[in-house]
């Protein structure tokens, strides 16, 4: 089982992907920042888009679709609980449910938090998912909508898939997360070593997106609030892991 995963920049730090399956040739596209940069990367490639996934409702990820499908004619799909407030859907979809690409299963899991009805894409075959604003390389998304315990529960129901997986998350905010990262979690070797190679990609204009879930369980202070070295850096030996991660998220919300 054969797969193409394509990274697009759109806007000032967003990203776009493009999933094709080799073997019935169907492109996915998951989010939609922008047309432009999308229809150009599909027309370098001579793809042809055959479906849209929506993550959730936020303009930086859907206000592009109306342009696209203009031109790239696509099936669009994303969160029942959030049909309203995204553009006209052709299939929607709630927490649990899947649906099929190609010979392949996608697997819909509701990780409200950053707003409620907000969903992430898990193609087991290709061994990825898409996040978007949820989880996020060395980071998750700032609680709009949502609670401190919605969003635990979100990001530990994605710290449940394969350690293989592939995060495709949604913006290129990796290099302010990993100084964040750092304030809260300073002894941790593997994440002062990532620290490095994420400043040296950029510096040399790389994007740190996708990751890889091992990564992420191994470096992001947000899917580590038991980590005995976190909770002491925060004196929270005694405190539970939701409310561990609370106060990580409200220091982040004010670095």
């Amino acid at each position: 089982m054969s797969f193409d995963l394509v990274t697009i920049p759109c806007l000032s730090d967003n990203y776009a992907f493009l999933l094709r399956d080799q073997t019935s040739g169907k492109v996915a596209l998951i989010d939609v920042p922008e047309a432009a940069p999308i229809a150009a990367k599909l027309d370098e490639l001579g793809w042809t888009l055959t479906e849209i996934w929506l993550t959730h409702h936020h303009p930086d990820h859907i206000q592009g679709v109306p342009a696209l499908v203009a031109d790239h004619p696509a099936r669009v799909i994303g969160a029942k609980a959030d049909a309203e407030r995204l553009p006209p859907l052709d299939a929607a979809y709630d927490d649990g449910q899947s649906f099929t690409f190609g010979a392949h299963t996608v697997d819909v899991i509701d990780v409200s938090g950053h707003t409620v009805g907000h969903i992430a894409f898990h193609v087991p075959a290709a061994k990825c998912v898409f996040t978007a604003d949820s989880l996020m390389a060395l980071g998750c998304g700032r609680l709009f909508e949502g609670t401190h315990a919605q969003m635990w529960d979100s990001l530990q129901k994605l710290m449940r898939l394969p350690a293989d997986t592939t995060v495709c998350s949604g913006h290129e905010y990796t290099q302010s997360n990993a100084k964040f990262a750092l304030t809260v979690d300073p002894e941790n070797a593997a994440l002062i070593s990532r620290a490095r190679e994420i400043d040296q990609a950029r510096a040399d204009g790389e994007p740190t997106v996708p990751s890889t879930l091992s990564t992420e369980l191994e470096t992001n202070p947000f899917l580590r609030p038991s980590d005995p070295g976190i909770r002491a850096q925060l004196g929270m030996v005694n405190a539970t892991d939701t409310d561990v991660f609370a106060e990580i998220r409200a220091r982040k919300d004010r670095f």
